[in-house]
């Protein structure tokens, strides 16, 4: 059997509230609240390179990018991280933030179309611009945005991870618990970029294959959900035991886990379905209005032609009346 992993000694020793949880946490591993401050200070960098130009750059989309940095540091950089090594509910909502709210913010913020419009073509931007248009040519970028990837990908993070035991192997251990965290984020955004981006993009689903993509998910996380609110035993070792001084119930804190993944993980799916509807409108009335102004402009060679082979039988039907006398 695998041992418990032992609380690290910056972990907070009193029980958990809101202040401890919105506290920094200064010894924590590093490695997420850095990428989250180096992701900012770059898609900043770009930008403002853009303003300073004179050239337009949304900062409504500036805004939902810094926000998914934001979420990215609150949940590994403060004692939301330390809750987060002995309590189930703490560490679901630190994955299910990681995997479905951030990858949100950080997708619609376009920065795969910041770095192509920002990146200088000298020096090293030509190299970053050469990679760019690697991953959009390659078939790895193919691959890793398919739903055939990419939702069994979301099933291994949940049901195998929990349920199959996965998750005692890497909460052992420190580095383990920041592996998984990790994987959280790259899977949440590798899901979430074929769904909701506008960046270039190696492949682009329909509007239909999007909405099936969420829907599955919706399901796969309800269902998931469910499964951990009704166990009765302690599904992960490293949480079974939280500090004495916490206070904390381990089988009423993996019911509370629980119902996070059945309703917190399925509010933003819901804001994802109402994002893609509102896309799929707006994509079917421009292509109708265009329809309509080529029409206008060139006619319709389709209907013309059916209008004359029926005026053409019109008159062949004047020229030779035929008339069915009454039996």
């Amino acid at each position: 059997m695998i041992a418990q992993l032992e609380v690290p000694d910056w972990v907070p020793d009193v029980p958990p509230d809101l202040a401890g949880y919105l506290t920094i946490a200064p010894a924590a591993p590093l490695l997420l609240p850095a990428t989250a401050i180096l992701l900012a200070v770059v898609y900043l960098a770009g930008a403002v390179r853009l303003w300073s130009q004179k050239r337009r750059w949304s900062i409504g989309r500036t805004l939902l990018f810094l926000c998914g940095c934001l979420l990215i540091f609150a949940v590994t950089g403060t004692n939301v991280e330390g809750y987060g090594y002995g309590m189930f509910s703490v560490f679901m909502f630190q994955q299910l933030t990681l995997m479905m709210i951030v990858p949100v913010f950080l997708v619609l913020g376009a920065p795969g179309t910041l770095l192509l419009r920002a990146t200088p073509h000298r020096f090293g931007g030509q190299l970053v611009l050469r990679a760019a248009h690697w991953g959009l040519r390659s078939r790895l970028g193919k691959l890793l945005i398919h739903p055939g990837f990419a939702l069994p990908l979301f099933l291994i993070s949940f049901y195998g991870l929990y349920l199959g035991a996965i998750a005692d192997a890497f909460l052992a251990t420190q580095f383990g618990h920041t592996t998984l965290e990790v994987l959280f984020l790259v899977s949440g955004v590798l899901f979430t970029v074929p769904v909701l981006s506008v960046d270039p993009l190696p492949r682009r689903q329909n509007h239909a294959g999007r909405l099936l993509d969420v829907f599955g998910e919706m399901a796969l996380h309800a269902f998931f959900g469910v499964i951990v609110m009704m166990a009765a035993t302690p599904l992960v070792a490293a949480f079974a035991n939280p500090p004495a001084s916490w206070n904390v119930d381990p089988i009423a804190d993996q019911q509370l886990a629980g119902a996070l993944a059945w309703s917190y993980g399925e509010f933003p799916n819901l804001i994802i379905v109402l994002i893609l509807l509102h896309a799929w409108y707006l994509s079917d009335t421009k292509r109708s209005r265009i329809a309509d102004e080529r029409a206008d402009k060139e006619g319709t060679p389709e209907l013309d032609s059916y209008n004359a082979y029926l005026e053409s039988l019109t008159r062949a039907a004047d020229r030779n009346p035929t008339r069915k006398e009454p039996s």
